[in-house]
């Protein structure tokens, strides 16, 4: 068994997520093992790539027999990791699609660093610039955390899970991201969770390609119908996500950004105004009662 797991979280898409094994099978550092996390996927994602995991004995695939959602997948697989005893643990989504010497740089940033919370990697669009829903948080106090900045480590507070480099020992200490989250949020809370113990990094020469179908943010006014049903999980743990800063701006900003949402909404051109409106409410209302609690491993 290799020190490091690669962990990808997949859900009915068979052929982004052969595409993702494929980069990782092409690293140029290859001293590590992949968790291939099924939310009980009913596209055929299993025999699609049960070439693959047979081929490569690296390669382990884990159904989790529902639909947990990416931050349920997430729980569980870095729950698997920890168990197994693996050192270092590298998340990504399905979609995820990295350059060959991705984790090579992550490496080279783990070994110049040390001691650290998070490393994430520099996420570009399909086209080449940076893909907007996964542009880390810099750090408040990146000022003073400037010694790395000629390897190019720039101290930040938050990054997504699209390559999200981390030890065994950090989620010990403090515990495992929220499996309740189901859908978004879960990864500005835990590597929030894990800047505020140590002082994370972006390396900015590890990078993926993240393949969204489009490079603009996530949009209630202009989303999907049938992609309206995510945005009762995005409010609520949002809700609590700025609840637990502690203090009145975060949450201040927070309804100022839900007017701005329900002001699009009603300036928009689309059906179906009034049940993205309840959506929102809905969320809030849930994000006030919403009280998840850390899972710890044990020791």
């Amino acid at each position: 068994m290799n020190k490091i797991v690669a962990i990808i979280v997949t859900y009915n898409r068979k052929v982004l997520l052969s595409e993702s094994i494929t980069a990782l099978l092409n690293q140029t550092f290859n001293q590590f093992d992949i968790y291939i996390i099924d939310n009980a996927s009913t596209d055929g994602t299993f025999d699609y790539i049960q070439d693959k995991i047979n081929q490569f004995q690296n390669i382990y695939y884990m159904n989790t027999g529902e639909n947990l959602g990416g931050a349920g997948g997430f729980h569980y697989g870095i729950k698997k990791a920890v168990e197994h005893n693996y050192e270092k643990i590298w998340i990504m989504d399905d979609d995820t699609i990295p350059t060959p010497t991705a984790l090579e740089e992550l490496m080279k940033a783990d070994n110049i660093l040390k001691d650290y919370g998070f490393l994430c990697s520099d996420v570009k669009w399909i086209d080449g610039d940076p893909c907007a829903m996964n542009v880390p948080n810099i750090s408040n106090d990146w000022i003073s955390n400037t010694q790395y900045l000629s390897y190019g480590l720039l101290n930040v507070s938050q990054c997504s899970f699209v390559s999200c480099f981390f030890s065994s020992k950090i989620v010990k200490q403090i515990g495992l991201p929220f499996k309740e989250f189901f859908v978004w949020g879960d990864d500005a809370e835990y590597t929030k969770r894990i800047s505020e113990a140590k002082k994370s990094y972006f390396v900015s020469k590890s990078i993926v390609i993240h393949k969204m179908n489009s490079n603009i943010p996530t949009d209630i006014s202009q989303d999907s119908p049938d992609r309206l049903f995510r945005y009762k999980f995005s409010y609520r743990n949002m809700y609590y996500v700025n609840k637990k800063q502690g203090n009145k701006l975060s949450m201040l900003l927070y309804y100022y950004g839900i007017f701005l949402d329900i002001k699009k909404i009603l300036k928009s051109k689309q059906n179906g105004k009034w049940k993205k409106i309840k959506i929102i409410l809905k969320g809030i209302r849930d994000g006030r009662k919403f009280k998840p609690k850390i899972e710890y491993i044990d020791q």
